[in-house]
């Protein structure tokens, strides 16, 4: 990648592959920081290997590769870490591990994607820190490194000069959060655009969905009506509407919520609703009256209301947030109880 800013010094990025890497976790984010070159940044990226050598990813694409690790001289902005498939042996890979301290000792910013968290604890490097990586792997990486304090549910976290992401979309939120830290807002929300992704994920959004993360069902009736919620929030979701969708008593539906889901059917639609909510407002300009006409909370005090119950903000402030990635430079969680 060439420097498209002449004069100004470039921002070193190197990023760590070996045989078995993720092919999304390293071309997401190089493809971030590409993109903020043609909106004037000055990215400069370098892959470099443990030994030097070309790797196979886990897709079995190949990926060229620019130096060994050990023959990196220069201090770099950001060391990325990307993750694997196959990260148990990873762990045990002392050459791999090695490689990782030796970039790290020569960064001012190391950060993971998706399990390349387990290969920065394995280092020793999140040791007394707080971290997170994809959902499917946060209690293991609890249990094996009982030193880190894991946030199972963040999309990515940062903590001193180190940070972690989630799943392997996540690293295009975490380098955009870098490019909105180096090169301001307008800079990440115009690669965000071009890239067609939502910038407004913050850290601390969560990487599930009300719907995703609710625990499966077994009654083909609940499943329906849950789908009729999460397709139209606006629609009447009423206790007495939903007994009427599956031809039960709204005893009946009660009860099959509180078995099947453990909350209530009032407290289900509240939450699709925030989901609709402030996915609006994340992403557009719509007045609040219309984002609470269409996220079904009906007017502008019942969607203010339901923010305030929920989130202790209002929708305005939550709009305003979430115009940026929530990327900060101090030590500490992007997570949005940090902004509450």
């Amino acid at each position: 990648m060439t420097d498209r800013s002449p004069g100004q010094k470039p921002l070193l990025v190197t990023v760590l592959v070996f045989p078995g890497v993720r092919l999304l976790d390293v071309t997401g984010p190089i493809e971030v920081f590409a993109t903020a070159n043609e909106f004037g940044g000055r990215y400069r990226v370098r892959t470099v290997s443990p030994d030097g050598a070309d790797v196979t990813t886990s897709a079995g694409t190949g990926l060229s590769v620019d130096l060994a690790a050990p023959d990196v001289s220069y201090v770099s902005d950001v060391v990325l870490v990307p993750g694997g498939p196959e990260w148990p042996s990873l762990i045990k890979d002392d050459a791999l591990l090695s490689a990782v301290q030796a970039l790290d000792a020569r960064s001012r910013l190391t950060a993971s994607v998706c399990t390349g968290a387990f290969l920065l604890a394995a280092a020793g490097l999140l040791d007394g820190r707080r971290a997170t990586t994809h959902w499917r792997h946060t209690d293991q990486l609890a249990l094996r490194y009982p030193r880190v304090t894991v946030d199972p549910d963040a999309l990515f976290v940062r903590d001193g000069r180190m940070m972690t992401s989630a799943g392997v979309s996540s690293g295009i939120d975490l380098s955009l959060a870098l490019v909105e830290e180096h090169l301001g807002v307008d800079v990440a929300r115009a690669v965000a655009k071009d890239m067609v992704v939502f910038m407004q994920r913050p850290g601390g959004q969560s990487q599930f969905s009300v719907r995703t993360s609710s625990p499966h069902t077994r009654q083909d009736m609940l499943r329906r009506v849950l789908d009729a919620a999460t397709e139209d929030p606006s629609a009447d979701h009423t206790l007495s509407a939903m007994a009427r969708r599956a031809g039960i008593s709204t005893r009946h539906m009660t009860r099959l919520f509180r078995e099947e889901l453990g909350t209530t059917p009032a407290r289900y639609v509240e939450q699709v609703r925030m989901e609709a909510a402030k996915a609006m407002l994340e992403g557009g300009d719509d007045p609040m009256a219309s984002v609470a006409r269409h996220s079904g909370f009906g007017s502008p005090e019942s969607l203010r209301r339901a923010f305030a119950r929920n989130l202790v903000i209002t929708p305005g402030a939550y709009r305003a947030r979430f115009r940026t990635t929530g990327a900060t430079s101090g030590t500490g969680p992007m997570t949005d109880s940090s902004e509450l």
